[in-house]
C-alpha cells in the first residue's frame, strides 16, 4: 500500500516536449496561459519530453493546500501557484505506465529540484 496526501487543487498534467511545456486540466483543456509560471518552471526540468501528473495548488501559511485561495490566485497572482507532482507517466520517449508506481515516483523525485514551483508529493 502507498499513502498519498490529499491536495486540494486542480488535477493537471504537465506535458513537456520540443515545443515547450503545456499544462492541461483533467478534462483536457490547455490552461498553460493561466499557469505561465508553472510552465516556465517545467521547462527548466532536465528532460527531453515527459508527462507529469499532479495537482495545481496554492499553499497557505501552514503549508497546506487552500482551494479558495487557488481560485483567486489563478487570475491574480501566478507566483503563488505550485504544481505538486505525484506520478511520471512518460519520460524521454518511454511510456512508464507499465512500471511500478514506486519506481516511477523514484524517477520523478530525481527530476524535481527542491526550490522549484514544481514540488514532489
Amino acid at each position: 500500500w502507498m499513502h498519498e496526501a490529499k491536495f486540494d487543487g486542480y488535477r493537471s498534467q504537465i506535458i513537456i516536449d520540443a515545443g515547450g511545456a503545456r499544462i492541461f486540466t483533467r478534462r483536457g483543456l490547455d490552461w498553460t496561459s493561466k499557469y505561465r509560471d508553472l510552465a516556465a518552471a517545467a521547462r527548466t526540468l532536465d528532460v527531453e519530453n515527459a508527462i507529469i501528473d499532479g495537482e495545481v495548488v496554492v499553499l497557505n501559511e501552514a503549508g497546506l493546500s487552500d482551494f479558495a485561495a487557488l481560485r483567486k490566485t489563478i487570475t491574480r497572482r501566478q507566483h503563488d501557484l505550485y504544481f505538486v507532482a505525484f506520478d511520471l507517466l512518460h519520460l524521454n520517449g518511454h511510456d512508464l505506465r507499465d512500471m511500478a508506481l514506486e519506481d516511477r515516483r523514484e524517477i520523478l523525485a530525481g527530476l524535481i529540484g527542491s526550490d522549484s514551483r514544481i514540488q514532489f508529493s
